[in-house]
This record gives structure tokens, sequence and C-alpha cells, in this order.
């Protein structure tokens, strides 16, 4: 494993790793680890993520089937199956 030692952090972005570091309770070493895994895509936890799934959620079939519902006057025909 190699050793990388990261000069002129920021204020901003040491206190954001801090908050981050208590958050997971964990060091500070792996947090910044975890995190550069993470945004890089390289992490065992999965890829990037810009949050969206988690903002937006799911859909059930039932939504899928109400809004298929709801643009079939929209379009003419209903929506085939995948």
């Amino acid at each position: 494993m190699k050793t990388l030692t990261i000069r002129n952090v920021p204020a901003r972005l040491a206190e954001a790793l801090d908050r981050e570091r208590r958050r997971r309770d964990a060091s500070l070493n792996q947090t910044v680890l975890d995190v550069l895994a993470r945004g890089l895509g390289v992490s065992d936890m999965g890829g990037r993520s810009n949050g969206l799934a988690t903002l937006a959620g799911g859909w059930t079939d039932e939504d899928l089937r109400r809004f298929e519902e709801a643009l079939e006057p929209h379009i003419g025909s209903p929506i085939p199956d995948p």
C-alpha cells in the first residue's frame, strides 16, 4: 500500500471530513479512504452516487400502473409491457 500526505486542506473540507468521521464513528484515515474510493467509483460499497435514488425514492408496481394510466389520454394508446 502507498502512503500519501495531503497538504493545504481548506478549513471547510477539513471540517466536513471531521463531521463525516464523527458520523461514521471511524478514524479520519478510514473516512478519507472511504470517501475517496466511493467518489472515484472504486469502492466495494458501490460506485459513484449522486444521491438521486435516495432523494427520488422508488416506484412500486402500483405507482407505475397509475402513472401509465395517467399518460394514456395524452399518447393515444396503452403503453406496452416491457
